[in-house]
C-alpha cells in the first residue's frame, strides 16, 4: 500500500483527488493539508511514501514545504501537482527536492499512475517540464567573466599587459578614480583577491 500525504489549499481539490486515490487498492491517503506547513508537521507525524504537493498555497508555499520535508524525511518522494509551468516555479520546486512534477490538469488516472512511479523511484516529469529542464541543462555553464562588460574587459587586457591604473586611464582616456573603479569590479566579479589572480584567470580561460 502507498501512503500518501495530499496538500492543496483548495478543498474541492482535496476532496475529488483524494476521494479518485482513496478508491485506488494500492494507495491510501493518509493524511491532507491545506498549506505547506500543516504538509511538513503531517508528513512528519504519519512517514508517508509520496507527498502530493500543491505550490501555491499560504502561509508556507509548496516549494518550501518541499525543501524541509526532503530535508527532514530523506524516504518521503514529493510529487508537484500544480497549474503551474513558469520557470519560477518548476526550477525552485525541482531545486527543492520534488521528485516528480505534474500538473493539475491530468488525468486521475495518470495522477494516480504518477504516484506508483513516483513510489517505485521513477520520476515522472510532465512533458513541458521534462522540456524546460532538458534545455535548460543543454545551455553552456556559464562562466565568471561572463558578467563582465566590453569595458571591464578591456581593463583586464590592459592588466594582463602589465599596464597600472594610471596608464589603463590614459588608454582608455578616463579617469584614474574609473579606471580603479573598473579593476574592484572585474576582482569582485571574478572572484579572486588582486590583480594577478584576475590575469591568471583570464589566461587560463584564453580570454585574450
Amino acid at each position: 500500500m502507498i501512503r500518501v500525504v495530499f496538500a492543496d489549499d483548495h478543498e474541492m481539490v482535496r476532496i475529488g483527488v483524494a476521494a479518485y486515490l482513496k478508491a485506488q487498492a494500492d494507495i491510501d491517503v493518509v493524511a491532507e493539508a491545506s498549506d505547506g506547513a500543516e504538509a511538513v508537521r503531517l508528513v512528519e507525524e504519519h512517514q508517508p511514501d509520496v507527498v502530493l504537493m500543491d505550490l501555491v498555497m499560504e502561509p508556507m508555499d509548496g516549494i518550501e514545504a518541499t525543501k524541509l520535508i526532503v530535508e527532514a524525511n530523506p524516504e518521503a518522494k514529493v510529487l508537484i501537482m500544480t497549474s503551474f509551468l513558469d520557470d519560477e516555479k518548476v526550477y525552485p520546486a525541482l531545486e527543492a527536492g520534488a521528485f516528480s512534477y505534474m500538473l493539475k490538469t491530468s488525468r486521475a488516472a495518470d495522477i494516480a499512475k504518477a504516484i506508483r512511479d513516483t513510489y517505485e523511484g521513477q520520476s515522472v516529469l510532465e512533458p513541458a517540464v521534462a522540456t524546460k529542464v532538458m534545455t535548460k541543462m543543454r545551455k553552456p555553464k556559464e562562466q565568471k567573466h561572463d558578467a563582465l562588460t566590453e569595458r571591464e574587459r578591456e581593463v583586464l587586457k590592459l592588466m594582463a599587459d602589465g599596464k597600472s591604473n594610471q596608464e589603463i586611464a590614459d588608454e582608455l582616456f578616463i579617469a584614474v578614480k574609473t579606471a580603479k573603479v573598473h579593476v574592484s569590479n572585474i576582482l569582485m566579479k571574478l572572484d579572486v583577491h588582486d590583480r594577478t589572480q584576475a590575469v591568471i584567470y583570464a589566461l587560463k580561460q584564453k580570454m585574450f
